[in-house]
Order: C-alpha cells, then structure tokens, then sequence
C-alpha cells in the first residue's frame, strides 16, 4: 500500500533530480554556446591575431585590406558599463535600504510596484527616450554638437539597471532574520548603526548577486546603446565623445554580412570577448563570495 509519506518522499525525489537537471542543462547550454562562438570566431584570431584584433585602433571590416581592431568598442564598453555602474550601484542599493528598512508598508507597496514596472520597459523604449529627451538635454547643458555621447549612455544604462538592483537587493535585505535586528536593538544599537554593522553583512551576498547582475544587464544591452551613444568606433577620452559598443557592433552588422566571411567571423569572435567579460566578471564576483564566507568562519 503506497502510504502518504512514500508519495511525499518520492515526489521530494523527484523534485530534487529535476533540480539537479535543470542546473546540469543550463551548464550543457552554457558549453555549446561558447563552442559555437568559438567554432564561428577562431578564424579571425588565426587571420589577424589575438594581440591586433584586442589592441587593434581600426575597425573597418568591409576595406581592402580589412581592419579588424575592437580596442574603440572595448573602450565604449567600458566607459558606458562603468559610468552606469557609478551611477546605479550606489542609488540602488540606497534605494533597497529604504524600501526594505524604512519606508512605511504602503510606501513599500507603491515603490515596489513602481520598481517592477519600470524593469518591465522595453529597452527600445529606454533608447527613444534617451534620443530625444536626454540626448538633447546632455547637448545643451555641455555645449556639444551632439547628445549621443558616452554620457547619455551611462544615463539611460544606470536607468535600466537600477530596477534590478532595487529589486534582488530588497529581497536580500528582507531576508535578514528579524532576530538579528532585536538583538542588535536590545544590545542598543541604533535603528542606523544595525543597518550598517549588521544588515549589510548578513545581506552581503544578495547585494552582491543585485549588482553583478545589474552590470550584467548593463554589458549585454544592445537597443539602447545603439540609439543614444553615437556608435562611433574610436577610442573615448571622455564621457562626453560618441561610442560604440562591442554589442551594438554586432547587433548592427550581423545583417549586413556575409555569411563565412572574414567579418563574420570577426563579429562572432567580439562576441567570444564578451563571453570572456562576462565569465570573468562572475568567476571574480563568485571568489569574493567565497572569500568572504570563509573569513566570517
């Protein structure tokens, strides 16, 4: 006779496998799209070379003879990922602490909403506005022949990535065991003092998931970057020059090109650079977890 406690440990069974299976997929996939870009891209570095295309100063792949040097769209990328990481760390994580600490709960309720809805925009979306509201206003203010610089696009990125950040870090925050806070509060810990010595450490690790993932989010954006930087390949010297991104490269010349052909190849080899970025950026992030585990043992 199958008893009720069977079913339960064997529908926890198999809730446990298809776990393990879906974590096992997702590294499956995360193989075969790096042995895609790779099979697809490796010709360019066989052709022009690892160091030239890296440190490359020219990017003009449809020349005779072609250029393909990416260092202009690594700058961009750059500049554009790290303005709007300046920009919306810091107001985000702020912003997290006040919904999930001190903001009343109907407060909560209407930011919360708001934050969800504002992460629910489409980047296309984003990008119009930056067009004609932001750009214009960045041209006026600085005095420039264009707004499309590397400046609105920080603008527009830390934008996008601010609602993500909002949203895991409260979450993190939220999670904090409510005992931490009596005890903090009966030991005479200010409401301030908590947040800071207590709450911040024990809610380190979400924080930290909050943020990779905002830059994250602002890395592998393409539409608003496209529209509001100025997509011009040269190396920035400030955040007020146009840029051009490494994804907004690809997201603009896959169309146009060949299939096979030496640009081809190069497009889907930048794309091996931002597998590169992304995978280093999370291996970096992932040790520092650890790390930080380790000492508080």
């Amino acid at each position: 006779m199958i008893t009720r406690d069977k079913l339960e440990k064997a529908w926890e069974f198999s809730v446990e496998k298809l776990v393990v299976l879906a974590g096992l997929a997702s590294i499956v996939f995360v193989i075969l799209i790096f042995t895609f870009l790779v099979k697809e891209g490796w010709r360019t570095f066989v052709v022009v070379g690892l160091k030239d295309f890296l440190l490359g100063r020219q990017w003009h792949p449809i020349s005779s003879p072609p250029a393909f040097g990416i260092l202009p769209m690594i700058g961009g990328s750059l500049a554009v990922t790290l303005g709007a990481t300046v920009l919306s760390v810091p107001f985000g994580l702020i912003s997290a602490f006040y919904v999930a600490e001190v903001a009343s709960p109907r407060a909560k309720e209407v930011l919360k909403t708001g934050i969800e809805l504002l992460a629910a925009i489409p980047s296309v979306v984003i990008g119009f506005v930056g067009m004609v509201v932001v750009a214009p206003l960045v041209r006026d203010v600085f005095h420039l022949n264009t707004g499309q610089t590397a400046l609105t696009g920080c603008l527009m990125l830390s934008l996008m990535a601010m609602p993500t950040i909002v949203s895991i870090a409260e979450d993190a925050l939220t999670a904090v065991p409510k005992r931490y806070k009596e005890a903090a509060l009966a030991l005479g810990a200010t409401h301030w003092e908590y947040l800071y010595r207590v709450c911040l450490r024990a809610a380190a690790p979400g924080l930290l998931a909050a943020v990779m993932l905002g830059i994250g989010r602002v890395i592998g954006e393409t539409m608003t970057v496209m529209m509001v930087t100025g997509n011009s390949a040269q190396i920035p010297h400030t955040l007020l020059q146009p840029v051009r991104t490494m994804t907004a490269t690809i997201a603009a010349e896959m169309g146009e090109t060949v299939q096979g052909s030496e640009h081809y190849a190069a497009l889907f080899a930048i794309g091996m650079v931002l597998f590169a970025a992304t995978f280093a950026v999370n291996f970096l992030a992932d040790a520092f977890l650890h790390r930080a585990e380790a000492a508080e043992r």
